[in-house]
């Protein structure tokens, strides 16, 4: 995308937006390539997400043409950063993480992972060898006021665009929470809150479920109740016994954090309250 622009805009809706928008890009001398806009008929709000073949003469005149003939206090962003900056969170459970690293190393990410911090050391003579730093912050003889500080410090100084728990097992507070508004997002198994506590997987097998799945959302202090980024689901029969109910929900786990990524890192999610919009 060296050569293209990307325009993101939300604001309140009225008529004539698309023409609009599109008039100012073509008298930006760029190329509309694809253009995927969406209306939020109850609140009135408008997303729209463009690419655009070239670059602007001066992006400032764009971005100040664009709000000027949009409604008021519209949000417009004009090619983010392309390459996204991730810390990842870990307890001890290594795929989601493990598929993360991978996909680094062979630069499929389209992100750039600076760090990863673990309650635990478990994960980080594994994590050294794709030699990214590994923080272990343990929470043991701590409080959660103390646990918590001392992970926000150690995260800061790498500015995360967003901070990835891949299995990350502990609840945040909502301090810690505000601190990094938007930022974090989480992948669970889609039994919550139905299958709360331990051992979720030994809950549905006794329960004869036949739909596993898993989540990535981001996190609020609403406990997994953050706005959904991605879903995915599996089916499965009797024949399912605790071992294959794992295997294939980590399967699903890792499928589903990697796509939530994919679209994060691609500034393919805009917020609206509770909710997302997903241009895929």
């Amino acid at each position: 995308m060296n050569n293209q622009t990307l325009i993101l805009i939300q604001c309140q809706d009225a008529v004539g937006l698309v023409a609009s928008v599109a008039h100012i890009i073509a008298k930006h001398h760029l190329n509309i390539v694809t253009m995927r806009e969406f209306v939020d008929e109850e609140n009135r709000k408008f997303f729209v997400r463009v690419v655009c073949s070239g670059v602007p003469a001066a992006t400032a005149l764009l971005q100040q043409d664009l709000e000027e003939n949009l409604p008021a206090r519209a949000q417009v962003s004009i090619n983010p950063a392309r390459e996204k900056k991730l810390v990842i969170l870990v307890t001890k459970e290594h795929h989601c993480l493990a598929d993360i690293l991978v996909r680094h190393f062979f630069k499929t990410l389209n992100a750039s992972i600076k760090a990863v911090v673990g309650n635990y050391d478990t994960l980080q003579e594994f994590t050294e060898k794709f030699d990214i730093p590994y923080h272990c912050v343990s929470h043991e003889n701590k409080s959660k006021e103390e646990f918590e500080q001392e992970l926000a410090d150690t995260i800061m100084p790498y500015q995360p665009d967003y901070i990835v728990l891949a299995k990350f097992m502990r609840i945040l507070s909502p301090v810690f929470v505000a601190k990094f508004e938007n930022k974090l997002i989480n992948i669970h198994h889609s039994f919550l809150p139905a299958f709360i506590g331990a051992n979720p997987y030994r809950q549905a097998y006794k329960r004869g479920v036949k739909i596993i799945g898993a989540t990535a959302h981001y996190v609020t202090n609403d406990l997994d109740e953050g706005p959904i980024i991605v879903q995915r689901t599996k089916s499965i029969n009797h024949s399912y016994d605790v071992p294959n109910l794992v295997t294939a929900g980590k399967e699903i786990e890792k499928a589903v954090l990697s796509h939530a990524i994919h679209l994060l890192t691609e500034d393919r999610v805009m917020l609206q309250g509770n909710k997302t919009i997903v241009f895929e």
